[in-house]
């Protein structure tokens, strides 16, 4: 693997030009603000706030218009004459008493007005995509915590909890607050732990571990059909937190509809690394997803098996293709899918804009010192990322009101975190900092250089069109790098919940075009919408890859490989 090489393609915004050196185009900041501490985040850089600066003192009719238009709305807000208002999306402001009651009325008011009037100065400032992201991504992090709705005497949410208890939500809230806060990832909980149980509630699919490794555990799961398709399919999950998103409650498990649909499905369920696994890289997990390819053909008959990698796991799963095509043995492979998986981080948004080569070698040295990166820190920077839905909503609910929060399987998985070894954590952000799978040769899988123009496998890319952490167009790029044909889904939601898109739920869509020009945008105009969920086009696209089909094992492994455990295994509960 190749240090963090720095590309120097400039992609600026309104025509402002891009410094080459600080064009931190980056894996997901996640990997990065999770070793170094979240809250470092929130300061931008002192460069980035000089250049904020020195704009604005260089426009002084701007930044006078624009406190005028401030003093002007607030002034109109005190005397009761605005229509300032916020979004009617905008959940917070929801209950009647902020529009009922004058006081409540004109906090809210004064705060858009303020919200408003920040953003106008940073549009103002025309800074450079990069500078422009971090101010923001700043001030929206301060001003979304200074809403009103945040102060307990203020939201009249408080204060019903206070007359429904006697005053018992403020004693429930301060106990519920002080755990959050003495223990990682010190947000408020989104999900009490014990809402569900793993192995009862979820990932209860049938099944059985057929291979055990010290890297994971590969599952195979029990037909329900009387016939399968010949060529098995391995998933291959994220390497943060647990494989069981593929597999929640029975009706929301993608591993459920897969085997529904007659495909012969493994699963690799990683193990959670410690200090003594600290030099598992890229390398390591490559080799795990060639040896469960193995397991999978040894056991099914078939020379050929399926890939479908899921974010973290998609990019493992592009290099392991690259490896095969260096090698001469991609016709191993008829199919290959990426879920949210960004292969190509070139100007990423928020995402890439807030690394920088300072803050890369900070984070990489604390998890080489200790080894691993917690995936609480993870879990922390996650919530940040969308802090009115995953910081301050729970806020409200947890500590104003005293409630516990309501149970949501998604956000359990997200709280049970998983560790990172140190060689991977290394390994993820070499390769997404120098953006090197875009640069044939530049990255290296198991000795092979990688190059993605190369691997002619036909792909099923996917994408949420709310992805956060994943954006759409960066996961559109995809199609772009790959040699073969690819068919991309453009799904409702965002990271997590375009994913987990069962069938039966009617506000579920996803789009389709016949091609996949260059441009996202162009793929976006000639797109149809299609009702529904795209797991049953996925099954079928997959099976037309898949082989004929033929009776249905009587039963899993094989001599070679017996069942060692029902599934799901004993690594996924690793803590």
């Amino acid at each position: 693997m190749t240090g963090a090489a720095r590309t120097t393609e400039a992609r600026p915004q309104d025509g402002a030009t891009q410094d080459p050196d600080d064009a931190a185009l980056g894996l997901d900041m996640l990997l990065v603000d999770a070793a170094r501490g979240p809250l470092r985040r929130m300061i931008p850089p002192a460069r980035t706030v000089l250049r904020f600066g020195a704009a604005l003192a260089r426009r002084p009719r701007s930044v006078a218009r624009r406190a005028g238009t401030l003093a002007g709305d607030l002034g109109r807000i005190a005397i009761g004459r605005s229509d300032i208002a916020p979004s009617p999306k905008d959940k917070r402001f929801a209950d009647p008493a902020w529009t009922g009651n004058p006081l409540m009325h004109r906090a809210v008011q004064a705060h858009v007005a303020t919200a408003r009037a920040a953003a106008g100065l940073l549009d103002d400032a025309n800074l450079d995509w990069q500078d422009d992201e971090r101010i923001r991504f700043t001030m929206t992090n301060v001003v979304d915590a200074l809403a009103p709705s945040n102060v307990p005497v203020v939201n009249p949410l408080a204060w019903k909890a206070v007359i429904d208890t006697g005053g018992r939500n403020a004693v429930d809230g301060l106990r519920r607050m002080v755990s959050d806060l003495t223990t990682p990832p010190r947000v408020p909980s989104m999900v009490e732990p014990d809402a569900f149980s793993v192995g009862e509630d979820l990932a209860v699919t049938p099944g059985a571990v057929v291979l055990r490794t010290p890297v994971f555990e590969l599952i195979q799961y029990r037909p329900t059909t009387e016939t399968v398709r010949t060529v098995p399919l391995v998933i291959v999950p994220p390497t943060i937190n647990k494989y069981y998103i593929t597999d929640l409650a029975p009706g929301r498990s993608i591993v459920e509809h897969y085997v529904a649909g007659g495909q012969q499905v493994f699963l690799m369920s990683w193990r959670n690394p410690d200090e003594r696994h600290a030099d598992w890289g890229l390398d390591t997990y490559g080799q795990a997803v060639l040896e469960a390819m193995d397991a999978a053909s040894g056991i099914t008959g078939s020379d050929r098996v399926a890939l479908q990698g899921f974010c973290s796991g998609g990019i493992i799963t592009a290099m392991v293709l690259a490896h095969l095509a260096a090698t001469g043995r991609q016709d191993r492979v008829p199919a290959a899918s990426f879920a949210v998986t960004v292969l190509d981080w070139a100007h990423a948004g928020t995402i890439g804009a807030l690394m920088d080569p300072e803050a890369v070698r900070e984070a990489t040295e604390k998890s080489r010192k200790k080894g691993y990166l917690d995936g609480a820190m993870l879990a922390e920077v996650f919530a940040w990322l969308r802090p009115n839905d995953l910081v301050w909503n729970y806020w409200v609910n947890n500590y104003l009101q005293g409630k516990p929060p309501p149970a949501f399987d998604i956000l359990y998985w997200n709280a049970d975190t998983t560790r990172m070894s140190a060689a991977l954590h290394r390994d993820f952000i070499d390769v997404a900092v120098g953006n090197t799978l875009t640069k044939p040769g530049t990255a290296t899988m198991l000795g092979s250089p990688v190059d993605l123009a190369k691997v002619e496998v036909d792909a099923y890319v996917t994408a949420g069109i709310a992805d956060h952490l994943c954006p759409w167009q960066s996961c559109y790029r995809t199609t772009q790098l790959l040699g073969g044909e690819s068919r991309f889904v453009l799904s409702t939601s965002g990271h997590i919940a375009s994913l987990v898109n069962p069938p039966g739920n009617p506000k579920a869509s996803f789009q389709l075009a016949e091609r996949t020009p260059a441009d996202p945008q162009e793929w976006l105009d000639a797109a149809e919408k299609v009702p529904g969920s795209w797991w049953p086009d996925y099954v079928a696209w997959l099976g037309a890859r898949s082989g004929d089909e033929v009776p249905a094992p009587a039963s899993l492994g094989s001599d070679e490989l017996p069942p060692l455990v029902e599934a799901p295994g004993t690594y996924v509960y690793d803590k």
